[in-house]
């Protein structure tokens, strides 16, 4: 049920999503609620099933629009994670970068000397110190984390409830590209 309320809603607060899934299901308050590999899995599972014929050219789209954006912001280092990254993406799903760059604001000058309309994003109660940055675009959102050559190297395994381990950098994202094109 939650992977279904993220699938279809585009819900992303994650315990939300839990917690209202328990609410349809009236399951009680203090049910325990699945973790987030769990939800991951789900929607691996939600796609197979129910999004089998366009999930795969839409995951491919997404990582075609993350590789321009990738290479475009090159000299910061970036890194593909979550959803696009791991393989589970829905329609909803944003396409997240990592940069690296020890002052946000030059991230910031970069883009509008290029032109590119930004936005904060929301503040991640798991990264509250990041300047996270908010780009839409005619086919995908993306969103810029940036941070710190420290804060990279001691990034912990996985934050809040942003999903996904994997870490995909340019010549990885390439490579997987060229490995399953549609």
């Amino acid at each position: 049920m939650t992977a279904r309320l993220i699938a279809e809603h585009g819900l992303t607060d994650w315990s939300a999503a839990k917690r209202k899934a328990c609410r349809q299901l009236g399951l009680p308050d203090r049910e325990a609620l699945p973790g987030n590999e769990e939800v991951e899995q789900a929607l691996r599972d939600y796609n197979t099933l129910f999004r089998s014929d366009e999930q795969p050219a839409r995951l491919h789209r997404q990582r075609v629009d993350a590789l321009r954006w990738m290479e475009r912001l090159s000299q910061w280092n970036p890194v593909l994670t979550g959803a696009v990254a791991a393989g589970w993406a829905t329609a909803h799903s944003e396409i997240r970068l990592e940069l690296e760059a020890e002052d946000a604001k030059i991230v910031e000058l970069a883009l509008i000397n290029a032109g590119v309309t930004y936005g904060l994003a929301p503040v991640s109660p798991a990264a509250p110190n990041r300047t996270q940055l908010w780009i839409e675009g005619p086919d995908a959102t993306l969103r810029v984390v940036i941070m710190s050559p420290q804060e990279r190297r001691s990034r912990p395994r996985r934050e809040g409830n942003v999903s996904g381990d994997e870490r995909l950098t340019t010549a990885q994202l390439r490579a997987l590209l060229d490995s399953d094109a549609p």
